[in-house]
């Protein structure tokens, strides 16, 4: 289910006045009728974009912890992931494999992705957004270990700069079983990289 968000009338009108400005800058007429509601628009964007801010990932996963006693691997992947990239403000978007292994209490599955999100809509670099989703799963459930996987695209680098549209990049966090036991994270690897269904 999609996050409803409320926009604040007074801060889209403090955030579309830069862009009027921004839009002059830019030897732009903000009053030509294609730009005309512009400004607005990139307000309620950017808000919607970085509402993250307003949402706490540890609340969202302890709202469904349970206890049961299954031990085994559990894997939610191909989560779509669309971030801003803080040193541009460009998008960011690809996709998170996230796994670990109960140690008595589990998540319910739609949890895992909210708290992708709850991280991803704020300004961000990939490198921390996965340690981050690592360390909350570890913070509230207390698991065996974490292991996340984040592979994306960056506007940064394919519309601007070094302009290569094909490159990709891949994080990863680990802990507890997956950073000590070979077998347990080439596991995790297979099974993100296997075609399942």
């Amino acid at each position: 289910m999609k996050e409803k968000i409320e926009y604040n009338d007074q801060l889209t009108e403090r955030i579309a006045n830069h862009y009027t400005d921004i839009l002059t800058q830019l030897g732009e007429d903000p009053k030509r009728e294609g730009l005309e509601k512009t400004p607005e628009r990139v307000a309620k964007a950017l808000q919607y974009l970085t509402h993250g801010y307003d949402l706490n990932p540890d609340e969202i996963m302890n709202q469904a912890i349970f206890h049961e006693e299954y031990s085994e691997m559990v894997i939610v992947k191909d989560i779509e992931v669309y971030s801003m990239c803080e040193h541009h403000m460009l998008p960011f978007f690809g996709k998170a494999h996230i796994a670990y292994i109960p140690n008595g209490k589990i998540v319910g599955l739609s949890k895992i992705p909210r708290i992708v999100d709850a991280f991803a809509r704020r300004l961000q670099v990939q490198e921390r957004l996965t340690l981050e989703i690592r360390d909350c799963i570890q913070r509230t459930l207390d698991p065996v270990g974490v292991a996340v996987v984040i592979e994306c695209a960056h506007m940064c680098m394919q519309m601007r700069g070094v302009q290569k549209q094909n490159s990709t990049t891949t994080t990863s966090a680990f802990t507890g079983i997956f950073l000590d036991s070979d077998a347990t994270r080439k596991e995790f690897i297979n099974l993100i990289q296997a075609k399942l269904h």
